[in-house]
């Protein structure tokens, strides 16, 4: 944002030296070209091709060049357009814009416009800002495979904490299993002995230690399922997806549950798929949008199924086709016997699905 307040401050300076020089009035035609050239300019960022809008400029600034031909900061504005475009568009059109301007400038010193120590000038400008242009490329190329090894390491670490999850939980069912099977039957035998020495000898010798036996008894199995459940379930795992996401992309996930679903104990197979469903839907939205913003919807549907939406902003509707991970969210979805449905609006795109509720 500061860079381009700082290129807009540039730009509406050299305009008004433009129209300041010698404190002549210029042209209707020139007001007309300098009117054209601001109103572009507050399109490049956001139109999907700017080499054309550069291309537009720079014609508009050589013909104000042939215009004013006097007035020196006309071709001051046609370089600062051109440090603009080595700024913004990869080294292969930022040649062409190049070949264009020196071939246009080679026509203006064939017809006397421009002296020849000034083409001179201008092709060597142009060739140092070939060389910039060729840095910042660099740049953005570091900079984007910086992005892509990030987004690689995040993958890695978000695997193995899933692995380390996994094993803890196959630790603690091993641990809970083990006690089952050891004290829990113990213990359970203990009671039966009791009650049949209770039998012989009177109730009232063993009531203490029956109790002492059956609340043992209670505490191992509240151990034992303590110890089987997972430390996230159900929603809680979203939750927790969508608190990391958050903190490691920096993006806004805008998460709605509607009235009924947070109540829903699902079964571990529709708590897996939900998950990787919400996980894909997210991770799709980052990779392939232009938005920070994503919006997650849980409900339920009038006949008490799960719903879920996942929807981002787009700035131009375009064909799609579904990669793996779409194919793979909808293999996972009808296993379990849901629809998926993946389109798109002319401001959305939008995952759709359903999930059969089946109780536990």
């Amino acid at each position: 944002m500061k860079q381009f307040v700082f290129q807009t401050v540039g730009l509406m300076g050299l305009l008004g030296l433009l129209f300041a020089y010698e404190r002549k009035i210029l042209s209707p035609y020139s007001i007309v070209i300098c009117t054209a050239v601001i109103t572009l300019y507050f399109f490049l960022k956001i139109a999907p091709r700017p080499f054309y809008l550069y291309v537009v400029m720079t014609g508009l600034l050589l013909l104000l060049g042939v215009v004013e031909v006097d007035n020196p900061y006309t071709f001051l504005l046609l370089l600062f357009i051109a440090i603009l475009a080595a700024e913004q568009l990869d080294s292969g059109y930022f040649k062409k814009l190049v070949i264009i301007s020196a071939s246009c400038l080679l026509v203006f010193f064939l017809i006397d416009v421009i002296q020849l120590s000034s083409f001179f000038y201008f092709l060597l400008f142009y060739f140092l800002v070939i060389q910039l242009n060729a840095l910042w490329t660099k740049k953005q190329e570091q900079r984007d495979l910086y992005e892509e090894l990030l987004g690689e390491y995040r993958k890695v670490k978000r695997l193995a904490l899933v692995t380390e999850e996994e094993a803890r939980y196959q630790e603690r069912t091993k641990i809970a299993r083990d006690i089952h099977d050891s004290v829990g039957h113990k213990l359970t035998a203990l009671l039966m002995q009791l009650e049949i020495l209770s039998i012989q000898n009177g109730a009232e010798n063993y009531k203490e230690l029956k109790e002492i036996a059956k609340d043992s008894l209670e505490e191992t199995r509240y151990a034992v399922r303590t110890l089987k459940d997972r430390e996230y379930e159900g929603i809680a795992t979203i939750l927790h997806l969508i608190k990391k996401l958050e903190a490691e992309s920096h993006i806004m996930v805008h998460f709605t549950t509607k009235q009924g679903i947070l109540s829903e104990r699902l079964k571990n197979e529709q708590s897996v798929v939900l998950y990787r469903v919400i996980q894909e839907g997210l991770t799709n939205a980052m990779r392939h949008a232009h938005s920070r913003e994503i919006q997650v919807v849980l409900g339920k549907t009038a006949n008490g199924n799960i719903e879920f939406i996942v929807k981002n902003r787009i700035y131009k509707k375009e064909p799609f086709q579904e990669g793996f991970g779409l194919q793979n969210m909808r293999t996972r979805v009808e296993e379990l016997s849901g629809t998926l449905t993946v389109y798109q609006t002319d401001e959305q795109f939008i995952i759709k699905g359903m999930i059969p509720l089946e109780k536990m």
